[in-house]
């Protein structure tokens, strides 16, 4: 009987093995593309650091796509399994009405990362001093640029009447475009806006996320196909994502600056760890990976009134909480 059972188990006991790694225990290597590299994703950088990742047979390789828009056609084409960007590129894709969508299957941040930089320090900065000044922005109909408008309007200020908002700068050139030139202000993202502001470069004068307040902004996203194909890959790389969020909002911002360190040998931890408190203080990283549809409704609110599209796909159109869910569930 014994005998009997075991062989009943044995192919379940390979099955277990093979899901993500290999039964020879190598690893099985996930191609991540990022939309930018920032401490903005710093729970996927700890997750990948702690090990996480190799716990579940994975090794991310990570490449970067400069834009939310390279990064979705990473994705469409096969370059990348798993794609790490703004959820308004897998809302417009759902608008195109292909065959194939890009689902997104984990939120990792939960509003704007992007800090606004000045020319020299304001204090007393208020968002009616860009009144007639140029602002480098971001991609049109990018989150960064969306979410920078939304703020403006909310402060009586229109692209085009009383503010302008560049989106001529492609969004990995941004910071130098601002230096070289002669726009008043610039958003960036960390460790680049603090950076600036140790050399003296810039100054950072406000935080867009805090400005906007919550909206899903960064989220992993696979092929609808490559989901119902390999949903095991899915589970396993979000029980990991899930466990470096649980641990992020655990920890200081000096253990995250030494989690981190590795996927910035140019930053010292000194400044990770500055920027990590910044981004804690204004509250930046999803608690788990489910997106809940008060907040994907929260973003569809802000591409409606940027005019980029005038119908929204439904929730789960968009987005599956199926794997995410799982993960949060798994002890």
């Amino acid at each position: 009987m014994k005998r009997i059972l075991a062989l009943l188990l044995l192919p379940l006991f390979c099955l277990v093995l093979s899901c993500c790694g290999n039964a020879d225990g190598a690893l099985r290597k996930v191609r991540v593309n990022e939309v930018t590299h920032s401490v903005f994703y710093a729970p996927f950088y700890a997750a990948i650091a702690l090990g996480y990742f190799e716990e579940e047979g994975l090794e991310i390789e990570l490449t970067n796509g400069g834009g939310s828009d390279k990064s979705m056609t990473a994705v469409l084409t096969g370059d990348a399994e798993i794609g790490l960007m703004g959820p308004e590129t897998a809302v417009y894709v759902a608008k195109e009405g292909k065959s194939d969508p890009v689902m997104v299957i984990g939120q990792l941040t939960k509003r704007d990362g992007s800090f606004l930089l000045g020319k020299e320090a304001d204090p007393d900065f208020s968002f009616e001093k860009l009144r007639g000044k140029s602002v480098i922005g971001g991609r049109s109909g990018g989150m960064p640029q969306m979410t920078l408008t939304h703020v403006l309007k909310e402060h009586g200020l229109r692209d085009g009447e009383n503010v302008t908002v560049r989106t001529d700068v492609q969004f990995d050139l941004m910071g130098g475009a601002f230096l070289a030139g002669e726009d008043d202000y610039v958003t960036m993202f960390e460790p680049s806006a603090s950076a600036m502001e140790m050399e003296g470069e810039a100054a950072i004068v406000a935080s867009v996320g805090e400005a906007a307040g919550e909206v899903p902004y960064t989220c992993f996203m696979m092929k609808k196909s490559a989901l119902e194909k390999d949903p095991e890959l899915a589970e396993a790389f979000l029980r990991a994502l899930a466990r470096g969020q649980k641990w992020i909002h655990e920890e200081t911002p000096e253990a995250i600056a030494r989690a981190i360190a590795s996927a910035f040998p140019a930053s010292d931890e000194a400044l990770l760890a500055r920027v990590a408190e910044r981004y804690r203080e204004i509250d930046v990283w999803n608690e788990t990976p489910v997106m809940k549809e008060e907040a994907y409704e929260s973003l569809i609110a802000i591409i409606t009134e940027a005019g980029v599209i005038d119908e929204a796909p439904a929730f789960d159109a968009v987005v599956t909480n199926a794997y995410a869910g799982k993960a949060v569930m798994t002890p």
